[in-house]
């Protein structure tokens, strides 16, 4: 353990009072240093409260140690603000602000969040001046099903100037359902407080409940467990190209993907009879075993519909029209990505090397980064490839479990007393990553869901800087974030 803050394995839990307790100028200094000197993100940033004072506890990712790095610090009333000097912290502290009541002394741009207190959507937006200038509002309610999400566009002509988005429509109080738990209710609320990545959720609560009982996992119920994870990531990666296409007009790939998207929920309903994960995926084990014959069927239907699927993404990546509505639209350079703290998909299309797996020393699957280019094609460049890693590994992996699985015995949902647990899992936008602290007792007393979408809509934000406003759909679509992820 350094001094300054505590090296966590993932997937762990470690007794709260050992976290080093700094003072908040040094606690300042480190999470600034891990930031921009020492290659760390930001996994998670959040207070929590105490009877006379509060504690801020910092999660990093730290790729050289392959581990979370920890620490806190005390305060009562107030804190410094660390935006000013790293844009990612942004988020974080105005959640903090809203949730507990601190104020980040010095944000430059403190505004509501999640406006958990109501008003939502009531706050003093950002202008421009000149005769000139005109302001385009989109939401929060749009067509079709999309959830519902304000953004408010200062524009001269067609060119956007400023993009700033207005969320917190969909605040559920999931955290704060959570709290007095583990109990029956907690993995509903877990599973479904973003239905798009059940699997990764189910595993962070799961993986934090055995972490700190010390659980050995069964290989080949970890394995299955991936496989289901790179079935839900397979089924959104295809979702988001085909929506792509179609918002480009490109009805052939849009058609095909909205079917074939539909087979690799199908693949996912076969293991445990709901098309998104729910209730597979349990403490120690599984729901349900997996028999030779599934296995078969399994990799006979990957091996039909992949074929499929690979026929309707040439198509897209091979016309040019497509081509030339997506390339240089929507860039997020690597300097903005990364002053940005961007993670997942967005992070890897602007060129950084961020993949949890990788950096938590849990690699499985090699991760899709290469020289891209930050644009919407290297979005939609970044989805494709991982979408090959993911079969790759498909196919190897039922390969390993072709004789079946049998499933271990559940693991009891308890936790220590006086003890934080973290787990962070590469969901199929990014790193998803879940906290917890308990009390005395043993019951959660916070619990912390820090969605990839909490990192990334500033990069949406960026990526309209100077676009044309028609520009808009393609880019909200080549981020794809979550409302309700986010708003929780």
């Amino acid at each position: 353990m350094n001094k300054n803050y505590l090296l966590l394995k993932n997937a762990s839990a470690v007794p709260f009072g050992s976290i080093p307790l700094l003072p908040e100028s040094e606690f300042d200094a480190v999470c600034l240093k891990s930031v921009r000197e020492e290659k760390c993100r930001i996994a998670a940033f959040f207070a929590v409260p105490r009877a006379e004072e509060n504690f801020l506890i910092a999660i990093f990712i730290d790729p050289a140690a392959k581990a979370l790095r920890v620490l806190r610090c005390a305060v009562r009333e107030k804190f410094t603000s660390l935006t000013a000097h790293y844009a990612g912290f942004n988020r974080f502290e105005r959640d903090i602000w809203e949730s507990s009541g601190l104020e980040p002394v010095g944000h430059p741009n403190l505004k509501p969040l999640r406006f958990p207190a109501g008003n939502i959507g009531e706050m003093d937006f950002f202008t421009m001046n000149g005769g000139a200038v005109h302001e385009v509002a989109v939401g929060p309610v749009h067509a079709g099903v999309i959830e519902p999400g304000h953004f408010r566009f200062e524009c001269m002509g067609e060119t956007v100037y400023s993009l700033e988005i207005s969320l917190g429509y969909q605040h559920r109080g999931v955290e704060k359902m959570l709290t007095g738990g583990p109990d029956k209710k907690m993995a509903h609320l877990i599973e479904s407080a973003a239905g798009d990545s059940s699997i990764a959720a189910a595993l962070n609560r799961c993986r934090m409940i055995e972490g700190a009982a010390g659980t050995e996992i069964p290989e080949k119920v970890v394995i299955l467990r991936r496989i289901a994870l790179e079935l839900e990531r397979c089924a959104n990666h295809i979702g988001d190209l085909g929506a792509l296409a179609g918002d480009v007009a490109f009805l052939p790939t849009a058609s095909f993907c909205g079917r074939i998207r539909g087979e690799y929920l199908n693949m996912t309903a076969e293991l445990c009879g709901n098309r998104f994960g729910r209730n597979f995926i349990v403490p120690g084990s599984l729901r349900y075993p997996v028999s030779a014959e599934k296995v078969a069927k399994l990799q006979t239907w990957l091996e039909k519909v992949s074929a499929e699927l690979w026929n309707a993404l040439e198509l897209m990546f091979n016309s040019p029209t497509v081509l030339d509505r997506l390339e240089n639209t929507g860039t997020v350079t690597p300097e903005t990505a990364g002053k940005l703290g961007l993670v997942g998909v967005a992070a890897r299309a602007s060129g950084l090397n961020v993949d949890s797996r990788t950096d938590l020393g849990e690699t499985y699957i090699a991760p899709a980064c290469g020289k891209y280019t930050g644009d919407v094609l290297s979005r939609a460049k970044v989805r494709y490839e991982e979408l090959k890693h993911s079969h790759d590994y498909l196919r190897m992996a039922l390969l390993q479990i072709r004789d079946g699985v049998e499933i271990p015995a559940e693991v009891p949902e308890i936790l220590p007393p006086e003890v934080l647990t973290v787990s962070v899992t590469e969901a199929w936008r990014g790193e998803l990553c879940h906290a917890a602290v308990t009390g005395s007792d043993g019951k959660i007393a916070l619990y912390k869901i820090i969605d990839p979408s909490m990192h990334n809509w500033e990069g949406l934000a960026m990526a309209l800087r100077n676009e044309e406003i028609a520009h808009f759909p393609i880019c909200n679509k080549s981020f794809n974030l979550s409302y309700c992820g986010h708003d929780l």
